[in-house]
């Protein structure tokens, strides 16, 4: 671990992220990159340049990519991890993390987040505040668990996918990849080709 972390992504979720850096107490000093060459600082915190200067503090940082969008959070992740840039996962002090819990690199997981025993969360997810996964869940690679997610046991959700806020998957459901899960939701069975899915229980939209 470096003394500095840099986070990829200054805008709302990029603040989310930074607070839970700062409560971590790991890092001496944090930066952002972004972008958008308007904003100079957030959170107090400086912007010290765009995406693409993460490979000259490859020796000095560790690195986040704290992107809302899936496909983009992993394009840039992916090319962190291949030019041998360490990614770090940000877990916020409140969340409360169960016994033989494996946890991916680039995660975020936010304030009052539960994950219950023996759930394996892939690299790159975020799971959002409040959310909570239950026991032998595994969520695969760039997945985004909204707000006040539920999940219950034994649930699969495959990768790139999105759960909307407040959404609710019963137990022993698999979801497909590229899939949007509505606000609001609740999935009751597998849901197995990618598209948008919204209701109660969920059909199919798009």
């Amino acid at each position: 671990m470096k003394n500095k972390l840099i986070i990829i992504g200054a805008s709302g979720h990029g603040k989310v992220v930074a607070d839970i850096a700062i409560k971590m107490n790991k890092w001496q000093s944090i930066a952002f990159l972004d972008d958008d060459e308007s904003i100079k600082i957030s959170m107090g915190l400086e912007v010290i340049g765009k995406t693409a200067d993460a490979f000259t503090y490859k020796d000095e940082a560790d690195f986040f990519v704290a992107i809302g969008s899936n496909t983009t959070r992993e394009k840039i992740q992916e090319k962190l991890i291949e030019q041998g840039l360490n990614v770090a996962s940000l877990i916020h002090p409140s969340a409360v993390i169960g016994t033989d819990v494996e946890i991916g690199i680039g995660v975020a997981v936010m304030a009052g987040v539960v994950i219950n025993s023996s759930t394996r969360i892939g690299k790159g997810c975020i799971i959002n505040t409040s959310a909570s996964l239950d026991h032998d869940n595994v969520i695969e690679d760039y997945v985004h668990i909204s707000p006040g997610v539920r999940t219950a046991g034994t649930v699969s959700i495959s990768k790139g996918t999105w759960l909307g806020i407040g959404s609710v998957v019963s137990n022993n459901v698999n979801i497909c990849s590229g899939c949007k899960v509505g606000a609001g939701a609740v999935v009751v069975k597998d849901v197995t080709e990618p598209g948008t899915y919204v209701g109660v229980p969920v059909r199919r939209v798009d």
